[in-house]
Parts: C-alpha cells; sequence; structure tokens
C-alpha cells in the first residue's frame, strides 16, 4: 500500500463518552450566576479593611465602636407587627411590609456620637448581593447620606439607639439578611451572620406608593387578613358553598411561598414586581410543565393521593410541598384557586377567590361552544367536543398595572388551573378584569381566554348525513351567567358578573363583542329563527340516592297543532361538563294543542345513577326535539346537583385562648350500603392545626364519632370544619362557628 493510502486511511472513532454529561455552567457568559433562590445567602465578611496589611498585618479594629446587641423588636405585641399588620404570622422573625417606616435597637459599646461615629445597617437577599440590583441596601441614619431605603434615628439613650427604616416601595420581597456596620479609620466591622436578624419584606396594600395599594379598608381585611373563605360551587341556580382554611399565617406557610419561586428559578431581582410574581406563581401552582404544588386529576380516581374534595385548608398542601419537595395529590379548580389564594394574601398581595358559573372552555378563540345533533335533534356525543363546565374557580388580584394604558389597573385575573398553555407553560394571566369587560383582550396576559370563558355562545349545530352542518340554534346568554366572590367582611356571596360584562343585550354588550372580534375573536354570525315551542326543564333539589320525577314541559305558542320527536337524556356529569356515564334515554313523541302546555314525565331511579356518579353527583339533563311540522330544533339543558348528607360538627368548652376545648364531628352513612376507605378531616383557623381520621368501614345506616381535644391561640371568631370523604361518597362536609375570648 502507498503512502498515500495509508494519509488517506480514516482514523477510528474516538471512544464513546461514558457517565453523566457535563453540567452546562454559566462560565464564560456571566460573571457570576443570576441570583433565583432566596434561600441561599452569601457570606458578608465580618472585617472588611480599607489598606493592605502591614508589616505586622491588619491593624486591631476591636478599640473602636463595637456592637454588643441588636434588638429587632419582632415580638407579635411590639410596635412593628401592629403597625405592620403581621402579628397574625406564626413566626419568630420581624415581618414587616415594604414602603413602612420599621424600627430596630442596637446596643453599642459605649454611648454613641454622631459628630465621630459611623454606622449603618445592611439588608441583604440572595446569594450575590449588588447594590446596583437592589439585593444590597445599605441604610444610613443621616439625612446626608441616604440611599434607596430611607433611615433616621428616633431615640437615643445611654448605649442604646433606636433607628428607624423606611424599605422602599418596589424593594424585592422576600427574606433579607441584616447587618449592622461601624465604620473605623481602617475598615470596616459588622456583626456576624445570625439566624435571629433575618428578616422578611412583603407587599404592602397600606401604602399609596406600592404597585398592590387597595385604598378600601374593608376589601384589606377581607382580601390580604382574612384566613377562612368561602368557594362557591354547585350550579347556577343551586349555588353550594364550601369553607375553606387559607391559613396564611399558619406556621411554615411564608417560607413554603419562597420555596414556590425558588422552584421556579425566579431571578431575586424580578421579586419586588407584583405582576412577574402573579406569573409564575400562576405556572407553579400546576405541576403540568414545572414539577408544582399541584397535581390535577379530574378521573374520579384518587388512590394515589388525597380527593380534591378532602382537603380543608391549604396549610398541609403547601407545608407537604416544602418538605417533600414534589408535586401534592390531587386537585381541581377550587383547590388551585384556594392555594393560590393563600399564597398571595400570604406575600401581601390583596387577593380572592372567584367563581363563574357555566364557564366556556375555549380552546380556538372563536366564543363559540359548538354542540352537534343529528337531523332528527338527537345529540351526536361523539363529534361534540367542547364542554361548559358547571362553575369554574380562579383568582383575582389587586396591583397597578404600569406596563397597560391607564384605566387597566385594579382587580386583574389569574388562574392556576391548566387549561390551555400561555407563552409555552399552563398559566393564565395577570389579565386585567376591566379590559376584559370593555373588550379590549389584546392586552397581556391572556384576557381573549378569559373574556371566551364568560361570554361564548352556545351554538346547537344540525350535521347533515353528508356532513355539512347548519347552525340551528344560537344561545347567546348561557355561558358567564353570575360570577360570585365572598363578601368582604360577612359570609355572604357577593354578585361581581358587572364588573366582566355589561348587561345582556345592551348596547354597551354589543359594542364590546365588536371591539373583541376586531382582536381576531370570531362569533356566530347567523340567528336562526326561533322555534314556536319551547321546552322547560323544573328545578329540582334531590338527594343522594332519591328516586325522583323529571318533569319536562312542552309549551306551544302557536297556532296550531306542533308534533316534536323528543329525546330526552341523563347523564352523569363532571363539573366540567364532561359526560360520564349516560344513564336515562327516551324518545317520546309529543303532541302539543295549540296555544297549550303539555309535560312529558320521565321517573329517574337511584340505583341508575348511584353506581355511576363521580365526586361533584352532578346529573346533566338535555332535551332536544324537532317539531314535526316546521322542521325547527328545540333545545334545554339543566344540572342538577345531588344533595350530600352533611356532617355535624359541635365544638363544647368555654372559648377561651390557651384552655382546651373538644370538637365532635357526627356522621350517619343514609345508605343500604357500606362505605369503605373514609376519610374525615378537621380543622380551623387560629384554633387547631389540620387533623385526619381513617375510617376502615361505615356500616350501612350507622353512625360514627370523632372527638378531638385542641388549644385555641388567638381571641375572635372563627369556623371548624370538617369533611368525609371516601370512593363512594364526595363532597360531604360540615362546620361550626366558635367565638374565643382573650
Amino acid at each position: 500500500m502507498s503512502d498515500e493510502a495509508t494519509i488517506a486511511a480514516p482514523s477510528p472513532a474516538p471512544p464513546a463518552p461514558t457517565g453523566p454529561p457535563p453540567k452546562v455552567t454559566n462560565r464564560g457568559r456571566a460573571a457570576a450566576p443570576a441570583a433565583s433562590a432566596n434561600s441561599e445567602t452569601s457570606d458578608i465578611p465580618e472585617y472588611e479593611y480599607f489598606i493592605q496589611p502591614g508589616p505586622r498585618g491588619y491593624p486591631p479594629l476591636t478599640e473602636y465602636l463595637d456592637i454588643s446587641e441588636v434588638d429587632m423588636m419582632k415580638r407579635p405585641d411590639e410596635s412593628n407587627k401592629i403597625a405592620h399588620h403581621t402579628a397574625l404570622y406564626h413566626s419568630d422573625y420581624l415581618i414587616v411590609r415594604r414602603g413602612q417606616e420599621f424600627q430596630v435597637k442596637i446596643t453599642f459599646s459605649r454611648p454613641y456620637k454622631p459628630a465621630e461615629d459611623k454606622f449603618a445597617l445592611e439588608f441583604v437577599i440572595g446569594s450575590s448581593p449588588q447594590f446596583s440590583k437592589g439585593t444590597y441596601v445599605p441604610v444610613f441614619p443621616t439625612k446626608q447620606r441616604q440611599t434607596t431605603w430611607e433611615g433616621r434615628i428616633t431615640n437615643t439613650s445611654d448605649n442604646v439607639v433606636t433607628m428607624a427604616i423606611t424599605p422602599a416601595a418596589n424593594c424585592i420581597v422576600g427574606k433579607y439578611q441584616m447587618y449592622v456596620a461601624v465604620v473605623t479609620p481602617y475598615g470596616i466591622r459588622r456583626t456576624r451572620k445570625e439566624s435571629t436578624r433575618d428578616m422578611y419584606i412583603l407587599f404592602n396594600p397600606w401604602v399609596a406608593e406600592d404597585a398592590v395599594f387597595l385604598d378600601d379598608e374593608t376589601e384589606r381585611q377581607e382580601c390580604v387578613m382574612t384566613e377562612m373563605g368561602i368557594i362557591y360551587h354547585g350550579s347556577y341556580d343551586d349555588i353550594a358553598e364550601r369553607d375553606w382554611n387559607y391559613g396564611q399565617f399558619n406556621y411554615g406557610i411564608l417560607d413554603s411561598c419562597l420555596y414556590i419561586m425558588d422552584r421556579a428559578e425566579m431571578p431575586i431581582t424580578n421579586r419586588g414586581d407584583p405582576i412577574k410574581i402573579v406569573r409564575v406563581a400562576s405556572a407553579m401552582l400546576n405541576s403540568r410543565d414545572d414539577e408544582g404544588v399541584l397535581v390535577g386529576n379530574w378521573s374520579g380516581d384518587y388512590t394515589y393521593g388525597v380527593a380534591p374534595t378532602s382537603w380543608t385548608g391549604s396549610t398541609d398542601i403547601l407545608l407537604t410541598y416544602n418538605s417533600s419537595k414534589m408535586p401534592v395529590c390531587y386537585a381541581q379548580c377550587w383547590v388551585y384557586a384556594a392555594v393560590f389564594n393563600t399564597f398571595l394574601r400570604c406575600l401581601g398581595i390583596p387577593s380572592r377567590v372567584v367563581t363563574n358559573y357555566y364557564s366556556a372552555h375555549d380552546n380556538d378563540g372563536n366564543l363559540k361552544t359548538d354542540i352537534i345533533m343529528d337531523e332528527n335533534g338527537k345529540i351526536d356525543r361523539n363529534r361534540t367536543r367542547d364542554s361548559i363546565w358547571n362553575y369554574h374557580c380562579w383568582n383575582e388580584c389587586y396591583m397597578s398595572r404600569p406596563d397597560l394604558p391607564p384605566s387597566f389597573g385594579g382587580w386583574q385575573v389569574v388562574d392556576a388551573t391548566p387549561q390551555e398553555t400561555s407563552d409555552g407553560m399552563y398559566r393564565c394571566g395577570p389579565a386585567s378584569v376591566q379590559a376584559i369587560k370593555h373588550g379590549q383582550i389584546c392586552f397581556p396576559f391572556d384576557a381573549a381566554f378569559v373574556f371566551a370563558e364568560i361570554n361564548s355562545d352556545v351554538v346547537f349545530h344540525s350535521r347533515r348525513k353528508d356532513g355539512t352542518m347548519e347552525p340551528v340554534r344560537v344561545n347567546r346568554t348561557h355561558v358567564g351567567r353570575l360570577v360570585l366572590t365572598k363578601s368582604p367582611g360577612d359570609v355572604t356571596r357577593r354578585d361581581i358578573t358587572d364588573q366582566y360584562k355589561f348587561a345582556e343585550g345592551s348596547t354597551e354588550e354589543r359594542t364590546v363583542l365588536e371591539k373583541a372580534e376586531e382582536y381576531g375573536c370570531k362569533r356566530e354570525k347567523s340567528s336562526p329563527p326561533a322555534a314556536d315551542v319551547d321546552v322547560v326543564l323544573p328545578n329540582l333539589e334531590i338527594s343522594v340516592g332519591d328516586n325522583f320525577e323529571l318533569n319536562v314541559e312542552f309549551e306551544n305558542k302557536s297556532d296550531e297543532r306542533r308534533t316534536v320527536d323528543a329525546y330526552i337524556s341523563g347523564s352523569v356529569v363532571y363539573y366540567t361538563g364532561v359526560a360520564s356515564t349516560e344513564f336515562l334515554f327516551l324518545t317520546p313523541r309529543v303532541v302539543i294543542e295549540p296555544k297549550m302546555n303539555k309535560k312529558e314525565v320521565a321517573i329517574v331511579e337511584s340505583k341508575k345513577y348511584m353506581k355511576r356518579l363521580v365526586e361533584q353527583a352532578n346529573l346533566h339533563f338535555i332535551v332536544t326535539g324537532k317539531i314535526r311540522e316546521t322542521g325547527q330544533i328545540i333545545t334545554a339543558m339543566k344540572v342538577v346537583t345531588l344533595r350530600n348528607p352533611k356532617l355535624i360538627v359541635e365544638v363544647s368548652g368555654r372559648g377561651k385562648v390557651s384552655e382546651e376545648m373538644i370538637a365532635t364531628v357526627e356522621f350517619t352513612n343514609p345508605f343500604s350500603f357500606n362505605l369503605e376507605n373514609v376519610y374525615i378531616r378537621m380543622e380551623g383557623p387560629g384554633m387547631m392545626e389540620p387533623k385526619s381520621r381513617y375510617y376502615r368501614l361505615v356500616i350501612g345506616g350507622s353512625s360514627l364519632t370523632w372527638t378531638e381535644y385542641f388549644t385555641p391561640h388567638r381571641a375572635g371568631t372563627s369556623r371548624v370544619i370538617a369533611t368525609l370523604d371516601c370512593p363512594a361518597l364526595r363532597q360531604v362536609q360540615g362546620q361550626a362557628s366558635v367565638t374565643i375570648s382573650p
């Protein structure tokens, strides 16, 4: 073989690398990694010299002013926590709100001499503190030298100096370390790093300069300070209530909320902006794409976790996530909204849980929910893909929106329930409620999606044999029928529908819909003539396990006889509107005389639906039909929420702080069959930590009693709430009000 051939011969491939690939760092791209964990701290040197060491080393700094003690004034009964509305936080640390003055006491080694002595307080957050990024903030006591945070001496007594500090109203929210630094001719000497001097700074809705300022004390008390909430569910014409303990002041909850932002690797420098925080948290509260807090489950099978209907509050969920670092099982929309509410209130962002009845899930932005029927008027379930949730819960939080035109600040919709992706992640908001009401859906974030949830039309299509479809009925008022939240300072509900939309059929409403169409939303333009026969379904109050009659009333408004080929369908449905099982199907032919009514009675036996019930116990009845004489289609829909048995909760004792009390939960199984794998949960804000009890079997017709001792640690009015849950029976609850005296 020639030399050339030898040279041209291919070399053997290098051996394939083994082991894990090297971790890619930011070396060469940035001088230091971006700080994205509040739990990571930096080591600030105790001595920092201005000069190079001489032959004998550094000169000693011990002969100058020294710090012997620092009092953070952090007890709940001291002025800091009282003035900053943070006395309820169950924490050993100082917790204050930004934009508002707080005080610390410093004891020096000798009396402080303003003319000679120079000192500063240093506030540090994150792993690489920098003055320019707001993660290192020195605060000086003299007017001549001030930074973004203001400082002043309010009192001097012997060796003790009381200094007041006012953090900037837009400073970073989170956990800071504080140091006291004394300046000497040769360098700086400062206090050692001690966790007792750590402190938390929160948003401040009481200060006008803060982005979350809410100028209404009643609303502030409700949307920041109230721990016990009411979440509305059920159906539009049968509203039900669920008590929830937000527990935003409970031990460990504040750290759990900061961990959520750490887990998202949210840059520390972004944590002073409520818009960025709620957008990150909206994604992090669900686990779909980031190992976030809660795993969603609508299947009815909760073997490997807690059923969504079983939770009584947010405390267990957040503490479990913080300790296990794993998503918690399981959640549905109200659980996402309730835990998100805890997160927001804990950080000081005013927030509330909102329920929208008949909420459309529109994933293509066409403002239509399509129901497909065959030529005879029977619903084609295989081709009907859109669903209308009986209700859907989301959050509103209050903040200014400097990124939007004026007047679009105030209440913003944020939603952690994973429905559709937004910028590549399952999240929604913040979307301005004012922008949604006025059809300005071009503004960030996700206003078009929320607009569709409350403004979609329900369009019934008749599908011919050749596959073409024709709209035969349009219901423009079904979706977004009612929007509710809890009234501030009360246990009643508040209708806020008018904050989201103008009155149906008004000139303003038409203008808003036209505005939305300018931004790409497509509506159903056709208006099929109304049929001259109406069909009406009754309101029913039925308990789980009851047999009942469904009276379907047909009303002939014409002057001629009408014959309707009707379809009466009854299905067990999830609250999301998705059908589980059809248990009733009738096809009566109804003949109605002119200007007359006629009733068709359907008998519903409990044995037909009981075995198929899912947790919300919803029955969905749809009546459709075709009028033989005119070819017109008629439709009616009704959701019937079956009433569950109740838990009886009773509290006995004197109702005094630090004195033991007794809570008793009683339940009677009203069914002939046994209930297996029964869990009962109970808790009460300010009184009782979450507790649970397991019963393997509750025999049909028998009763159980669970007694729990507890010691309230806070005066005021509260509630003990309890839930019972098992695979055969969901959503059983009870509560008792308690007044605790000091």
